[in-house]
Formats: C-alpha cells, structure tokens, sequence
C-alpha cells in the first residue's frame, strides 16, 4: 500500500479512508451547488441568496427556493469539512478502517438525508432534517472521542 514520488521511493498511502470518501462526498456538493446555480440561471437572479424579501416570505408553506438550496449547501459546508478533519486525525492515529468506512458511510447518508428528505421536504421539515442535523451531531462527538481515544496512551492513560 504504497505509492513512489516519480524517483522510486516508497510513500505509505496515509490517508486511504478519508481520500476513497471524498469522491461522493465532492460529488454531492457539486450537486449541491450546481443546484443553486441553476436556480439561478432560469431566474436570472444573479446575487443574494433570495427570491423574494425576506420579509415578503413569513410562512414556512412556500419557502423561497434559492434560499432554501443555498442553505443546503452551506449547512453542508459547514458540516462536512470538520467531520473530514476528524476522520482523518482517527485515520492517522491508528483506527480501525472498518469502523472508519461504516462512520463515513453513515455520514453520506445523513447529509444526503438531511437536505433532500429534510430541507427538501414537506414545509422543510421532512423526517430527515432531524435525523441529519442529530446523526451528524453524533457524529461529530463520536468521532472527536474516538480520536482522542486512539491517543490516550500519549497523556499515560
């Protein structure tokens, strides 16, 4: 498991959990973003991340819908880079690839949850709003104590 520079010396793959999961994980912001901008071509609305005033739009029954794909990205945004971040810490130190492919795995399937049967759903509040927004919470918190379990021995635990 280990590539060469060009010059024939051996590099150790340091990262292959985290670098296999970025490929669907850029695939759906690109998708996500590819969203918005399309949003935005058929408008014509080339600035601001509305449709209508925000406060013209008071009812969650017709939520604006560049808003609403706007949030979907950046909330994926906000999220997904810091979980990457954690994986790749675990990754680093020492965890078990298996339980790291399922932790991802599960990931993809929240976030995907949380915008297209959540954000997306009936009046944005689909049943996969909350199990994306709390799955990947958990996951957040899990991940952040399995890594600084992985390096318990540095502090002589």
């Amino acid at each position: 498991m280990s590539s060469t520079l060009g010059i024939g010396v051996p590099v150790p793959k340091m990262l292959p959990i985290t670098g296999t999961w970025t490929l669907p994980f850029a695939a759906y912001l690109v998708y996500l973003s590819n969203r918005i901008v399309y949003r935005r071509v058929k408008s014509e609305k080339y600035m601001g991340d509305r449709f209508v005033d925000a406060a013209e739009s008071t009812s969650n029954d017709k939520p604006d819908p560049l808003f609403l794909d706007s949030r979907a990205h950046d909330n994926f945004i906000e999220n997904v880079p810091l979980c990457f971040t954690l994986v790749a810490i675990a990754e680093l130190n020492g965890a078990n690839r298996k339980v790291l492919n399922y932790a991802m795995a599960t990931l993809f399937v929240l976030r995907v949850l949380h915008v297209e049967l959540g954000l997306k759903g009936k009046d944005t509040v689909g049943w996969g709003r909350p199990a994306g927004y709390f799955g990947t919470q958990g996951f957040i918190a899990g991940m952040a104590a399995y890594g600084t379990y992985l390096v318990k021995g540095y502090w002589g635990y």
